[in-house]
């Protein structure tokens, strides 16, 4: 009786925990006059479609001006996104950007639905609560950010995997790779433990659709992005970044951790290649991995390990993952002009809690890994 009663408390301090998280962010997100990242990305747009440089800085890129931290926040992403971008408008931007976030709203519901109808628990309502509460979420509309188009097509994809519907995972996985290059790690993973198929037709599709900026801008374009994105070294200091890069980065020890990130993606090719682990298995680790190994790993790219929450939102170690995750970004990015150990410890509480994940699924694989060589041993078979 004591056990059920410090549950029942325990789920009703975490419910009231994220009705005041949500309800803080819903207040911090309502329209206002800045466009944010959602003006970047129609800046760059124009550009495109003028002729001139997408990368660069224009009237609409948004500048981050922070106690510690000031910036030029032009569209990071890859020249496809320079296409797709057009698709927003120019005409009326603000217009255009709530309308982008209810959109955002509308596609998030259908993954928040889609993942309760796979993985249902018994009391959902601190579970959907979590998903609704995540900082992920919220600085997504807050910023205009495309992360939830992708974050949809990584669920679908994590789903058609399951079924081992092979073509339709590909194409999927394909296009959040073209988008965010990071997630390269997934079909990477996937072909080195034997899922080849899949892996070939998302490598494949993310090239096709990267051709096509080609196509339209020629191979400048390409260069500029990639001459930004290597002139871009204060960022990863950012606290809202998860990455292990991000974490050293905060210590002083850049080099250290992007050398860190490469041991992981190393060891993680070898576990794949010599193991073989089952493709979720595999996809659970690569989506970690992929934010972690990043030098750019945003608390946004959190929303992409959805599946990984839900499907274990039954152990303590997830939830406490989960509540990580939902720390508000205001409070994340007041640490900024705090001393160091505060921004290595309060401040760095999103790469905290992806490691804590990453932890609890290489748990997972080493458990099963020694469940597996105590069932073959030669004592179990006498």
């Amino acid at each position: 009786m004591t056990g059920a009663v410090a549950r029942g408390a325990g789920r009703f301090f975490l419910c009231l925990f994220f009705v005041w998280v949500i309800a803080g962010e819903a207040a911090r997100v309502q329209p206002g006059d800045l466009l944010w990242d959602f003006g970047s990305f129609v800046a760059s747009a124009q550009a495109g479609r003028q002729g001139l440089n997408p990368y660069g800085i224009y009237p609409l890129t948004f500048y981050i001006s922070l106690p510690g931290f000031e910036a030029w926040n032009p569209n990071l992403n890859p020249p496809v996104s320079v296409l797709l971008f057009q698709l927003f408008g120019s005409e009326n931007p603000h217009a255009a950007f709530i309308v982008w976030r209810w959109v955002s709203v509308a596609i998030y519901v259908a993954i928040v639905s889609l993942l309760l109808w796979r993985y249902p628990v018994e009391r959902p309502l601190p579970l959907i609560l979590c998903l609704f509460a995540l900082a992920g979420f919220w600085d997504t509309l807050l910023l205009g950010q495309i992360y939830l188009p992708l974050v949809l097509a990584t669920v679908a994809a994590w789903l058609l995997l399951e079924r081992r519907e092979d073509l339709w995972a590909g194409l999927l996985i394909g296009f959040v790779v073209c988008l965010k290059p990071n997630f390269l790690v997934w079909p990477a993973l996937l072909f080195l433990s034997g899922s080849f198929r899949v892996a070939l037709i998302a490598s494949a599709t993310a090239a096709a659709i990267s051709l096509v900026p080609l196509l339209v801008y020629g191979p400048g374009v390409y260069m500029q992005w990639i001459e930004l994105v290597l002139s871009d070294k204060e960022r990863p200091f950012f606290l809202t970044n998860a990455s292990l890069m991000g974490l050293a980065a905060r210590a002083g020890l850049s080099t250290a951790g992007a050398a860190m990130g490469a041991l992981v993606l190393a060891s993680l090719a070898a576990w794949a290649l010599l193991r073989r682990p089952p493709p979720l298995q595999v996809s659970a680790i690569a989506l970690v991995a992929a934010v972690l190994a990043s030098p750019l790993g945003w608390i946004h790219y959190t929303l992409f390990l959805l599946p990984i929450i839900v499907a274990r939102w039954d152990a303590i170690a997830m939830r406490l993952v989960a509540i990580t995750f939902a720390t508000p970004v205001p409070f994340v990015i007041d640490q900024m002009s705090q001393p160091m150990l505060t921004r290595l410890t309060i401040g760095s509480v999103y790469a905290w809690g992806l490691l804590l994940c990453f932890g609890l699924l290489l748990w997972e694989v080493w458990r099963e890994n020694t469940a597996s060589r105590a069932f073959t041993s030669p004592a179990v078979a006498r």
